[in-house]
């Protein structure tokens, strides 16, 4: 079993990417989620997979030798293999997607974990600040035993025997300062301070299953990419409460319009003629199509701004301009028709830009005038 190819990723590939990778499978087969044949036995070789990648010394040894630190070794690392002492793949999953595993053996009750998503914008939701709906897949108190963990009209918990109900024990260490004294999570409840007798039998004993849910994001007007906005309560529930949803702001590209910070650029291609002569064209704001004059000798690159037609400015007062970069074209010869081609000669003769009668030349010629070469 190649942990690497379990997670669908390469040696080469770094932590972030690992975590992604076993968060979107973790997802996939998850026992609450998944019911098909084989998807529980997944679960848990992917979670086996992720406790060694994601950790560097456990790493390090697999890409040495092929296996995790101490695997089928008496006393050897928990994760070393499937099935070995204390391994647990709602553990791992926990430890990514909801409060309990990482609160254990701590004082008080723990906080639900936080969740990150990400949610594309138009630039019209930016502008106007509107709301948005995101779907997030949280942990959310099991409905069935209402977080008791206990089916229904089972045999209530039973003080953990081992640690009295305190969810910890104590362990002596020695050490070159002596024997030191530690706290850890009781092995045998796992920090709970107690034993389930008759588990759950929609959350498994968990207290709490995957949910999807929509959770509407107010978006502050002129919010850009890049921003990240938090949602105060959605996240995991916790005995202690619940985490935090973190949504992270993509722009969704425009088919006609560029922004850059709160200004909207539009590049609007022009021939040579109504450059030199001037004319009008059709702008594409976000309140719709805008007449705009041309005005006489317009050179490449020119601009022209709608003051205030930009973006509301999102650490200050106003808005930007919607600002128009003028593009001048220049035909190629086999665009131009036998009328227009004797226009140009006329015009480069009363110019006294001399170009043969094959035209060799002359429209780049032109093109670097209108560009400013």
């Amino acid at each position: 079993m190649d942990y690497y190819e379990l997670l669908g990723v390469t040696r080469t590939s770094n932590a972030d990417e690992i975590k992604s990778a076993y968060r979107k499978l973790a997802l996939k087969y998850h026992p609450d989620r998944n019911k098909e044949e084989g998807a529980h036995e997944k679960f848990a070789q992917i979670s086996e997979a992720y406790s060694v990648l994601s950790d560097a010394e456990k790493r390090a040894h697999y890409d040495r030798f092929g296996s995790a630190p101490g695997a089928n070794m008496p006393g050897g690392d928990p994760f070393g293999g499937m099935g070995g002492a204390g391994f647990d793949p709602m553990d791992i999953f926990e430890q990514l997607f909801g409060g309990m595993a990482g609160g254990r053996g701590r004082r008080g009750p723990a906080r639900g974990d936080d969740l990150e998503t990400e949610v594309q914008v138009t630039l019209l939701q930016a502008r106007a600040g509107e709301e948005v709906e995101v779907v997030v897949d949280r942990l959310t108190e099991c409905e069935h035993c209402h977080g008791s963990k206990t089916e229904p009209g089972g045999k209530p918990p039973k003080t953990c025997a081992t640690c009295g109900g305190a969810g910890a024990v104590r362990a002596q260490a020695r050490t070159i300062f002596g024997v030191v004294e530690t706290q850890q999570a009781c092995p045998t409840c796992r920090g709970e301070g107690q034993i389930i007798q008759d588990p759950c039998t929609v959350c498994k004993g968990r207290g709490r299953t995957l949910k999807a849910e929509k959770v509407g994001v107010k978006l502050p007007r002129g919010i850009d990419e890049g921003y990240r906005i938090r949602v105060s309560g959605m996240g995991n529930e916790g005995p202690g409460g619940s985490g935090d949803l973190y949504v992270h702001i993509e722009m969704e590209p425009h088919p006609a319009l560029r922004r850059e910070q709160e200004h909207l650029i539009y590049p609007a291609r022009i021939g040579f003629a109504k450059a030199a002569l001037g004319g009008q064209i059709t702008v594409p704001t976000l309140d719709g199509e805008q007449a705009v004059e041309v005005k006489a000798g317009t050179q490449y690159g020119e601009l022209h701004r709608l003051t205030g037609q930009g973006m509301p400015r999102l650490q200050g007062r106003g808005s930007g301009d919607l600002i128009v970069e003028y593009d001048v074209i220049v035909p190629k010869p086999k665009d131009l028709t036998p009328e227009a081609r004797e226009a140009l000669l006329a015009y480069a003769r009363a110019v006294g830009d001399e170009v043969n009668e094959k035209h060799e030349g002359f429209f780049d010629k032109v093109g670097k005038i209108f560009r400013g070469d």
